[in-house]
């Protein structure tokens, strides 16, 4: 229990807490001061930290494959904390405001109402916003270059960029040194890969842009537990009043798909068009920084699994690595960012192990456990908090921890059925939790 109470005051403390980040004294030796960083892929979590560190006065390139800023439109749902990481920027991006959750299982269902609305952003809304702010900071963003390799040069890295697309220009390949490179580029990064960091597994999001039912308020977001189809959830999230997202997380491409489509048939909702997205499983903390010679290369958001097990939620989670990334590059050391992030990674992936292979008798328990207690407290905490949600659950519904333990001693010794990841195979071991 003390624990848990130590870890939420900790991460309150180091995540939440107010102040820009700033440049100090202590540069990489031998790295001349001009010399920008480097940053591979327009995401959003690339985006963040290339404006994190114009903003302390660095220099940035960022290179994006695409030839122009043209992300992928996607429906997410992140918490009401996002707006303490990104001010002005988020509120471009906001579509929508949630203030209740309604969870159905098997005929039962509970409602939890939030104290501090939810917000639904629009994710390419997002990306262009963080982009026009890093620019008008001095990031440079640059268009139609893939990665292609790294190297040590002296006290820093070389990479080499090939031009893409229809407008190349001057030679195929350009080289670009760098103080050090930040890959920002997903889940198959081609910059973890060139540093040695191994292959994440990776997990299937489909969803459908559908009509909302007849009378569902579009304040409310909906979440159903299947775990014949998948060990996740399926869920309905509302855009605008006539309009939302219906999806779920499988473990396997196309039988994600299937079971979407039967679900929607079930229920009598017809897609006007489908989104999708492989996502990273987080499986243990995945270093941020590997030495290259004498250089440094970082890892950000998907591209070093920095992912909410319990939800496969990145957003949030992304945003805290850059700015983990940002502070250990202007500090020249570690950042307390980093060490709060890699404890909620940490005890999201202990509550995940827990219910990764819950059937439907045991959502069902779950969903009937939630007290008037719990939902004043989950009105309170945040899916962001995990300390802290473990805390109230302890408290208040000692009956769903002794159902989680049950769970994760059971399915530690037999798997869920279908699983593609190793994320319900083992207990957490101190190497894993330990800073």
């Amino acid at each position: 229990m003390r624990t848990a109470v130590r870890a939420a005051r900790i991460i309150r403390r180091d995540y939440w807490g107010k102040g820009k980040l700033q440049q100090t004294n202590e540069e990489q030796p031998g790295v001349a001061p001009d010399v920008p960083v480097g940053i591979v892929g327009g995401s959003a979590a690339g985006l963040f930290t290339a404006l994190l560190l114009a903003r302390a006065g660095r220099g940035v390139r960022l290179f994006e494959r695409t030839e122009r800023l043209d992300p992928n439109r996607r429906t997410l749902i992140v918490t009401n904390r996002i707006r303490d990481l990104l001010g002005s920027s988020l509120e471009k991006s906001v579509i929508n405001e949630i203030q209740r959750f309604e969870l159905f299982t098997d005929g039962r269902a509970a409602t939890i109402q939030l104290d501090s609305p939810d917000l639904i952003i629009e994710r390419s809304r997002l990306i262009r916003a963080l982009a026009d702010e890093a620019q008008s900071h001095g990031a440079q963003l640059e268009f139609g270059r893939r990665f292609a390799s790294l190297e040590a040069k002296g006290p820093g890295i070389e990479m080499t960029l090939s031009q893409t697309g229809t407008r190349k220009h001057g030679p195929e390949y350009e080289r670009v040194c760098c103080s050090a490179v930040v890959g920002a580029d997903g889940a198959q990064s081609g910059v973890a890969r060139a540093a040695g960091w191994p292959k994440l597994a990776t997990v299937p999001l489909v969803q459908a842009i559908v009509k909302l039912p007849s009378g569902m308020p579009s304040d409310t977001v909906r979440v159903w537990f299947v775990p014949d189809d998948t060990p996740y959830f399926y869920w309905l999230i509302p855009e605008s009043e006539g309009r939302g997202a219906l999806g779920l997380i499988g473990v396997n491409g196309q039988q994600t798909r299937r079971c979407l489509e039967r679900f929607m048939e079930k229920r009598h909702f017809r897609a006007l068009s489908f989104q999708g997205a492989r996502i990273p499983v987080y499986e243990g903390w995945v270093p941020v920084e590997r030495r290259v010679g004498r250089g440094r290369v970082y890892l950000v958001g998907d591209a070093a699994a920095q992912v909410k097990v319990t939800t496969i939620g990145g957003v949030v989670t992304g945003f805290r690595g850059a700015r983990g990334v940002s502070e250990s590059i202007l500090n020249g050391g570690p950042s307390r960012e980093l060490r709060a992030l890699r404890r909620e990674l940490d005890l999201h992936l202990l509550i995940r192990r827990s219910i990764h292979g819950f059937q439907q008798a045991d959502y069902s328990r779950l969903v009937d456990w939630v007290n008037d207690a719990m939902r004043r407290s989950l009105s309170r905490v945040t899916r962001d908090e995990a300390a802290r949600v473990l805390w109230h659950i302890c408290r208040n519904q000692p009956r769903l921890v002794l159902l989680g333990l049950r769970g994760l001693f059971a399915h530690s010794v037999h798997p869920a059925k279908g699983s593609d990841s190793s994320i319900a195979l083992s207990l957490p071991t101190p190497s894993v939790i330990q800073r």
